[in-house]
């Protein structure tokens, strides 16, 4: 079954407390996200973006409320049952790579597809598919310290689509990079969300994604302040 909304969060609180103070990171936060969608969440350091990529990335539970991803409750489901989840459904992006130095760019592609299950043949076959569609199939067996940061970020990307997600987190993923190099990369994921129908929701900072994105959220104090779509805005 095809649900509408990839993603559906549901009077979503976060709250952290300790013994003089408690704090709320998200307060009765509702959002919807459709399948195929491209959207950008931003806003100030501390409005909640990354405890909502947490939440949605099954990193992390509410205090109260709800998350579905593909119409599962995922607040219900235990740590074996979330790790599924993570591998099959979801895929990161981190603003700092996060790929291992010791492994070349085939093998920490293919990391992901090991927990999935496959086999190590069928996990360098989806591996070099991948770094194909990301325009590095000729650096495959380069290591990341003789990658450049965008080729890197690449293979990060390629790393979140190996197991085919119907959801890719993306958080600050042009932090680390420059203007040009950080466009490129829009370019490539706006791609994919085109060609692969994967929902993209990206955490960020930068302007140059708004042009990218069907949607764009601002979070203010962990609550939803506005939301626009791109046609909306005045680029």
């Amino acid at each position: 079954m095809s649900y509408e909304f990839v993603v559906e969060v549901e009077n979503v609180v976060k709250e952290y407390k300790s013994e003089s103070i408690s704090v709320k990171a998200l307060d009765d936060l509702s959002l919807k996200i459709r399948r195929g969608e491209f959207l950008s969440v931003m806003g100030p350091s501390g409005s909640g973006k990354t405890t909502l990529f947490n939440m949605i990335g099954a990193l992390d539970k509410p205090t109260k409320g709800r998350i579905f991803i593909d119409g599962v409750d995922i607040t219900g489901l235990d740590a074996f049952e979330l790790a599924w989840l993570r591998c099959r459904k979801i895929g990161y992006v981190f603003q700092t790579f996060n790929l291992l130095p010791v492994l070349t760019a085939l093998e920490n592609v293919a990391l992901p597809t090991i927990f999935a299950g496959l086999t190590i043949d069928e996990g360098r076959e989806r591996a070099h598919t991948a770094l194909e569609m990301v325009g590095l199939g000729e650096r495959e067996n380069h290591k990341p310290t003789q990658l450049s940061a965008g080729q890197q970020q690449r293979v990060a990307i390629a790393r979140a689509i190996v197991n085919d997600p119907s959801l890719v987190l993306a958080d600050e993923l042009t932090g680390n990079l420059d203007l040009r190099t950080g466009l490129a990369i829009i370019d490539l994921l706006r791609e994919m969300n085109r060609r692969r129908e994967v929902t993209i929701v990206a955490a960020t900072h930068d302007l140059k994604m708004i042009g990218a994105s069907d949607r764009i959220v601002y979070l203010r104090d962990g609550r939803l302040h506005r939301e626009e779509t791109r046609e909306q805005i005045a680029l």
